[in-house]
């Protein structure tokens, strides 16, 4: 059911034969590749980026002729993810003996791009979602690549579950697409993790018409696309032609933070990711630009908010649950008391997390709590850029958290300034309010 590419993705060609290698290694040597209207094969000149090169930084993929799980590669792999991370994610899947990359670079239109293939041997296993799953949760991946990977399986196995009418740990991975669509998710999400990139993406340009698929004719943009995307800004495209794949759309849904048509940053380098179709009025590539913010005072993310309403717990408990959802690493946590069916007071707990930090704090609700269920929504939010600096005071030196740029939000330590009023016998507002007062005569 997943894994179909057509518009961006892979082809193979027909079967050869191979001498002096192992019964793995021979199938897949003798299964060469299709050669390409497009790229010619030259060596890169790009020197690789580094382990965190991204961090404190803004990843942001320009998506002009859509996305898909290859393009995704190829972009970031243009842009200087060492080609040694995407072959070692491969390996500790353990699909070494059934996939591997190809990688070429020439002119897409008139675009000097990067393309990454999937190279997969005859015949790979038809795999479920839960044997998907499995396989990248017993993985040699490290916790954030495999955390990554599965929330954009979790999402397309649900889009595809709910078009086919079939429940998710029954959705399954159909022909030479299911290996190829494993490594692309894996690969993109051991890419953004090495990079450490905040990640950002362009609204997403989505084509009308008809696309022949094994299950048949189906109007663009494909069902389980659709469903992919939800949450996600896109614009109509005039092409009539597949220009965002299910596998791009549950790429980007799953791990871009925010979409806008441009942010504020300062590019310091750029990636083009090259598809396989040759579209008649623009290079069908994708732009990975990766850059640091520029000082606009604000930045914007998505988030998580969490939920679950209880009635039959302490409040001394209940405060211990929120200090526990704080401690797992929840942006903020808070109770509100409600009236529930028959009059009856209760209490909602809540927590916004980060996409990444759902499951832990998850746990924590079912650990801490009595409830049996936690609601999710995703949501969108603006912050003030801050940081913390410490000022002095007659006191002694106050740590005081300061937002926006120039900044003019203050907020002392309240932990430290407890200690300090403590120390020297003084009302604990004289520290708050002289800390702020230095802290703001030096803006």
């Amino acid at each position: 059911m997943m894994g179909r590419e057509p518009a961006h993705g892979h082809a193979h060609g027909a079967h050869g034969h191979a001498h002096g290698l192992g019964p793995d290694e021979q199938a897949l040597a003798a299964y060469p590749f299709r050669p390409l209207p497009l790229l010619a094969p030259v060596p890169s000149e790009l020197s690789p980026l580094e382990r965190g090169s991204g961090r404190d930084k803004l990843l942001f993929l320009d998506c002009p002729s859509g996305i898909s799980g290859d393009m995704t590669l190829s972009a970031l792999v243009d842009l200087g993810v060492p080609r040694g991370v995407l072959d070692q994610s491969v390996v500790d899947l353990g699909l070494e003996h059934e996939a591997r990359l190809a990688i070429e670079r020439g002119h897409a239109g008139v675009i000097f791009a990067t393309r990454v293939r999937v190279q997969v041997a005859p015949n790979p296993p038809a795999r479920t979602y839960a044997a998907i799953r499995a396989l990248i949760e017993g993985s040699r991946l490290n916790s954030a690549s495999i955390e990554g990977a599965l929330a954009v399986f979790a999402r397309l196995a649900e889009a595809e579950a709910a078009v086919h009418g079939v429940a998710e740990s029954e959705v399954t991975f159909h022909e030479v697409g299911a290996t190829d669509s494993i490594v692309d998710i894996v690969c993109a999400a051991t890419a953004f993790e090495f990079l450490g990139a905040h990640l950002v993406a362009s609204p997403l340009p989505i084509g009308r018409g008809f696309a022949q698929t094994q299950h048949g004719r189906l109007p663009l943009p494909a069902p389980a696309t659709l469903l992919c995307l939800r949450g996600v800004p896109t614009v109509p495209d005039p092409l009539e032609l597949e220009l965002v794949t299910p596998t791009g759309a549950a790429i980007v849904s799953s791990l871009a933070r925010e979409f806008v048509n441009w942010p504020a940053l300062v590019p310091e380098r750029v990636g083009w990711g090259a598809g396989t179709l040759e579209l008649a009025d623009r290079p069908n590539v994708l732009r990975a630009v990766l850059g640091s913010p520029t000082e606009s005072g604000t930045s914007s993310d998505r988030v998580v908010l969490l939920e679950a309403n209880v009635d039959d717990m302490t409040g001394e408990v209940l405060s211990h649950a929120l200090g526990r959802l704080l401690e797992a690493g929840s942006l903020d946590a808070w109770i509100v008391p409600i009236t529930m069916k028959k009059g009856r007071p209760a209490f909602t707990l809540c927590a916004l997390a980060k996409a990444d930090e759902v499951s832990a704090i998850e746990a924590v609700y079912f650990a801490e709590t009595t409830t049996l269920g936690v609601r999710r929504r995703e949501a969108s939010r603006t912050t003030l850029t801050r940081d913390v600096v410490e000022v002095p005071t007659r006191f002694g030196p106050v740590p005081v958290k300061r937002g926006g740029s120039p900044p003019h939000q203050f907020k002392p330590e309240f932990d430290a300034c407890v200690a300090i009023a403590r120390e020297h016998g003084v009302p604990l507002r004289v520290v708050l309010e002289e800390a702020v007062a230095q802290a703001r005569s030096r803006r």
